[in-house]
């Protein structure tokens, strides 16, 4: 038999490898910031076109590249960064297995210019599909510059695969982000279709996340320290009451490295325990210092994911260390039952000495001496007459007193109260209903605050009241925005809502489907929005969590402008203001509810393809007998 296993050719094993390191625009962001980093800059730009399919160039100012390695750092498992496998446990730096540059070389137009410090010129070099099509010298700053052009333009399939531009963008911030956040050092500026989306100057790490989510962030903060033999701990944990009903603001930092972990991540909720409201989820920037030794990094192709030497120390230590800054700042109650804040020293105190204070006494004092005559005329006149008149007999408060108030005194006089008309005297009967007229009346019924049970010629229905307010909202918010005809509700003062770029940007989107549902914005500053008048179905301590709440689902779905995306918008917003389960319903709330459910055009399910109401006939009750 002949043989069969045979060597792949470079071209196809790169386009393998690809697939495992680039899978979006995003994941070409990530390398290249990653490599800029590396390379010792202290100011990074961004600059994407087209959400990244076009174009993702990324240029540093760092030590740049001699001619040889700016060649080898095309060829695959080619780095600087490790010589044996024993420093695969002492890395300190991003990239590591010399893939990055050689995957995206597979599947992109690159082209590359370097230059030294020491160099008069630097090099470019241009490679389509990993062919190399040229290498020169050529003039170019000190650092490397580097550009990714029509991504997947070789593999339609996978191009084919992309989310739409405003996802795609979505996922280029978060990495932006995350590089940036654990970096607050170096200075990052991004650039989106030739406009700045950020410019992040060199800060610290609070100043850092202020500047990315908004200066209202800064308020919602609480610093967290820890240090011990096993990991140093330092960064910030969102105030519960600012919570979130996504989980947008969750990041965790091994060694300026952003990695996910559920397992930490139920650390950080469990130090919350008891403070948070129902499905909220606490913001935390956290950054974890480790020896390089207890860590694996290499697990995972994006490197996010890492195994940790001693898991279980590091969960109690992290734990404990968010509930002792709650507790220390009052956020959250702290063991000692006995303790008074009140009697804390303040910082600025602590260290000082108690000063005596000075007594003074009035020696000449003598209570028993009478008072002098040094009191005001008008107060003694006062006290003097008061004792006189409480020695006389309570009657003569009353005394005269109809002679002060005759147009009272003559309509009290006049007045026959046997003549005294109610307002209505219609015998409205019996004071409790007889179960007969109940029955008569109301032909719903509500079963523990979630149901709402009604007759039909052929049997019973039971109608999910949550589901059934979510297909009644969907289809009179969609009849509302397509047609503008919306009923708003003025507000006597307008809210403020804060939101981060990212998010402002995705409301800006859809402003004007949010108009057509019934809101009215006022003035729009950065990350900070004014609402003037809501729509009549929701209320005025909704608007905050609808909000959030959108802009969630428009993150994770964002469709293209037309119908879909005023699709997304009802379903978001039905969603937040239907009726949850547990609200108990008046008969007349019940009745207009199941009227109103079957008046739709598709009442027996949800937007999201759930059943609102099942129906048991006759024939099935009987079959239970």
């Amino acid at each position: 038999m002949s043989d069969i296993i045979q060597l792949l050719p470079d071209h196809v094993a790169n386009q393998i490898a690809a697939g495992e390191v680039v899978q979006r625009p995003a994941s070409v962001v990530k390398e290249l910031l990653e490599n800029a980093i590396d390379a010792k800059a202290s100011h990074i730009k961004l600059i994407v076109k087209e959400a990244g399919k076009t174009l993702i160039q990324v240029i540093d100012n760092g030590i740049g590249m001699s001619v040889t390695d700016a060649r080898l750092s095309f060829e695959r498992h080619a780095t600087s960064k490790i010589k044996a496998a024993e420093d695969l446990f002492q890395l300190q730096t991003k990239g590591f297995r010399g893939e990055a540059l050689a995957s995206i070389a597979a599947i992109a137009h690159v082209e590359l210019k370097t230059r030294q410090e020491n160099d008069e010129v630097g090099t470019e070099i241009k490679i389509e599909g990993s062919e190399v099509i040229s290498q020169e010298a050529c003039a170019t700053p000190v650092g490397t510059s580097i550009s990714a052009k029509n991504l997947f333009y070789n593999i339609p399939a996978r191009r084919n695969f992309l989310k739409s531009n405003a996802v795609e963008l979505r996922h280029i911030i978060d990495e932006f982000h995350r590089v940036a956040m654990a970096h607050p050092s170096i200075r990052f500026d991004m650039y989106h279709n030739g406009s700045e989306t950020f410019n992040l100057p060199s800060s610290n790490h609070r100043q850092r996340i202020v500047n990315i989510f908004g200066g209202k962030t800064n308020e919602k903060l609480v610093p967290i320290t820890e240090e011990t033999d096993l990991v140093q701990i330092s960064g910030y944990v969102g105030k519960p009451e600012y919570a979130k009903r996504t989980r947008g603001e969750q990041f965790f930092f091994v060694n300026n490295r952003f990695i996910k972990s559920s397992y930490l991540n139920h650390a950080v909720n469990s130090a919350f325990e008891g403070l948070l409201k129902e499905k909220a989820h606490p913001s935390y920037f956290i950054y974890l210092e480790v020896d390089p030794q207890t860590i694996d990094i290499n697990i995972h192709p994006t490197k996010t994911e890492i195994k940790f030497e001693d898991e279980h120390a590091l969960y109690a230590i992290l734990r404990s260390s968010i509930k002792h800054s709650l507790g220390q700042f009052n956020i959250a109650p702290v063991l000692d039952f006995n303790r008074d804040a009140s009697m804390d020293t303040p910082y600025e105190y602590k260290g000082k000495e108690a000063q005596t204070p000075n007594i003074e006494v009035d020696r000449n004092f003598n209570p028993f001496k009478e008072e002098t005559e040094t009191k005001p005329s008008f107060q003694k006149s006062y006290t003097s007459s008061f004792k006189k008149d409480t020695g006389g007999s309570w009657e003569n408060l009353y005394v005269d007193l109809d002679k002060d108030t005759d147009a009272v005194s003559s309509v009290s006089r006049d007045s026959n109260f046997s003549s005294v008309e109610f307002e209505s005297d219609e015998v409205t009967g019996d004071l409790f209903e007889t179960e007969e007229k109940k029955i008569g009346h109301h032909t719903t019924y509500q079963l523990k605050k979630k149901y709402i049970v009604t007759t039909i010629k052929s049997g019973m229905v039971i109608v999910n009241q949550h589901r059934a307010h979510q297909r009644i909202l969907y289809e009179e918010l969609l009849r509302n925005i397509t047609m503008a005809s919306a009923v708003s509700q003025q507000l006597l003062f307008p809210l403020k809502v804060s939101f981060s770029k990212k998010e402002f940007a995705l409301l800006e989107a859809v402003k004007e489907q949010l108009e057509n549902t019934g809101f009215v914005f006022g003035e729009q500053s950065v990350g900070e929005i004014e609402i003037k008048a809501i729509p009549s179905v929701t209320s005025e301590k909704e608007v905050g969590t609808l909000l959030e709440k959108l802009v969630s689902d428009l993150e994770n779905e964002v469709p293209e402008t037309g119908f879909s995306q005023t699709d997304a918008l009802a379903k978001s917003i039905a969603k937040s203001i239907a009726i949850r389960t547990g609200v108990e319903l008046a008969p007349e709330q019940q009745q207009y509810m199941v009227n109103s459910l079957f008046a739709c055009t598709e009442p027996a399910i949800t937007p999201d393809n759930k059943p609102t109401f099942i129906t048991l006939t006759v024939e099935e009750i009987d079959k239970k007998f």
